[in-house]
């Protein structure tokens, strides 16, 4: 099991951030991440793979060009187009670290983002680009809590139920069944994603422990995912110096 208590980790090769995406209202819970602000220190595919399976977050990213936004995404086993976590997570990352991006972009395709005032970070992005993710309804939270763990079969799970569906209040579970070690997911950005496309209405969704997921969709299918970020320790970093809309 990792340790996500350290908001600086070091390795053996260059320095990895490690943040909280999708905290909850009190600051709580969130997915921990792994940002590698020089990914140009890494620049092969099989040496930041090895590095994301050694952190064991369900993802690290490596920060290719930090004015522009390009970023590379991995889990401890594959790299991946697209992730709403690791996205969310870089953005505030390099808002506070001097470079206030207007968009990311990952393999998948340019993913503008924004900041609310409150600190509320939104990516805007495709639900095709979290494709293989499948979403399974549960009658109640209470039956959702009461799985044991991931449900039998391969491929990723997103179960859900409603907690107040006139509010948009979701609460849900993530189960990657990768066979990664990455046995059920704290916050899952992208298989939010898939559920706001699905639904076709704003969520507001409870995932995990304590974490906190925003979807919001727009006229032109695309859908804005918002949440809370926190270094894994407090401190460190100040407020960005401006909002930027995208």
């Amino acid at each position: 099991m990792h340790d996500d208590t350290a908001a600086t980790r070091s390795t053996a090769g260059p320095t990895v951030r490690v943040l909280r995406v999708f905290t909850g209202p009190d600051g709580a819970g969130g997915n921990p991440l792994g940002v590698v602000p020089d990914g140009g220190a890494l620049p092969a595919r099989e040496e930041r793979q090895a590095l994301a399976a050694r952190l064991g977050f369900s993802e690290t990213v490596f920060v290719d060009d930090p004015d522009s936004g390009a970023v590379d995404i991995y889990t401890p086993g594959v790299r991946l187009p697209f992730a709403g976590h690791p996205l969310v997570g870089t953005a505030w990352l390099l808002r506070r670290s001097g470079h206030p991006v207007e968009a990311l972009r990952p393999e998948a395709g340019t993913v503008p983002v924004r900041e609310d005032a409150d600190g509320t970070v939104w990516i805007r992005a495709r639900p095709e680009w979290a494709a293989g993710r499948r979403t399974e309804r549960h009658p109640s939270p209470d039956a959702l809590e009461a799985l044991p763990g991931p449900p039998e079969g391969e491929g990723w799970l997103y179960a859900w139920a409603w907690a107040d569906e006139e509010a948009g209040l979701v609460r849900a579970r993530g189960f990657p069944r990768r066979g990664d070690g990455i046995v059920e997911d704290e916050a899952t950005g992208a298989a939010a994603l898939v559920l706001a496309g699905e639904l076709g209405r704003p969520l507001d969704i409870r995932q995990g422990r304590a974490s906190l997921i925003r979807t919001r969709p727009g006229p032109d299918g695309t859908i804005g995912l918002g949440g809370g970020v926190a270094l894994a320790e407090d401190g460190g970093l100040p407020a960005p110096a401006t909002h930027r809309s995208a």
